[in-house]
């Protein structure tokens, strides 16, 4: 198997593992396995559980960030750009139940992680929103009385809670049509500015 192939075999099995056992209580030798490879190539690759895990993030969330971007990059109306990040963050959530659960989780317990990775990937991607609330403040579509680095952790909160929901398989009945409908309609409404419309 070509090395390309086993690290993201290795990831791919590391996200599936921390999202069912959490990060604490896997181990080197549960990765291994569900990557099918001996726990000694693991080593080959990755320094210890804190650098997986990081790993997982970095490309994860590198990957959705490049996605994002190249979506966003069609439309310059910002209240279309911050409905195409909450559609496409609902999506993937939603199809990949595994990352969903290890970016609630993990990105909260780990305190180790929350440290080192406060400048990283994780940063870069809900940057995303406030860049949109900015354009949308030059625009004078939204007001300039709000704060963009409050309001990108208040829209990526609620992103994260109702993803937390649907991995908990509670109120799975709501699509994410209907989901990110009602988000958007909340939060562009509330940005607004005065004689704006959504």
């Amino acid at each position: 198997m070509k090395a390309v192939n086993k690290h993201a075999k290795i990831i791919s099995a590391a996200t599936k593992v921390f999202a069912k056992k959490g990060f604490f209580n896997a181990r080197i030798s549960d990765i291994a396995k569900e990557a099918k490879v001996a726990d000694g190539t693991i080593y080959l690759y990755f320094n210890n559980k804190i650098d997986i895990l990081i790993s997982v993030f970095e490309e994860e969330i590198g990957r959705i960030i490049l996605q994002v971007r190249e979506l966003l990059a069609k439309e310059q109306d910002p209240r279309k750009k911050l409905e195409i990040f909450v559609f496409n963050h609902l999506s993937i959530m939603k199809k990949n139940k595994y990352l969903a659960e290890v970016i609630h989780i993990e990105l909260r317990q780990t305190t180790k992680l929350v440290k080192d990775y406060r400048e990283s990937k994780f940063s870069e991607y809900i940057d995303i929103i406030a860049e949109i609330i900015e354009q949308g403040q030059q625009q004078n579509i939204f007001r300039e009385d709000i704060l963009s680095n409050i309001i990108k952790r208040t829209i990526f909160g609620a992103l994260d809670e109702v993803s937390r929901v649907w991995n908990l398989s509670l109120e799975t009945h709501y699509s994410v049509e209907e989901t990110g409908c009602q988000l958007i309609k909340l939060f562009v409404s509330g940005m607004l500015a005065p004689g704006q419309s959504s």
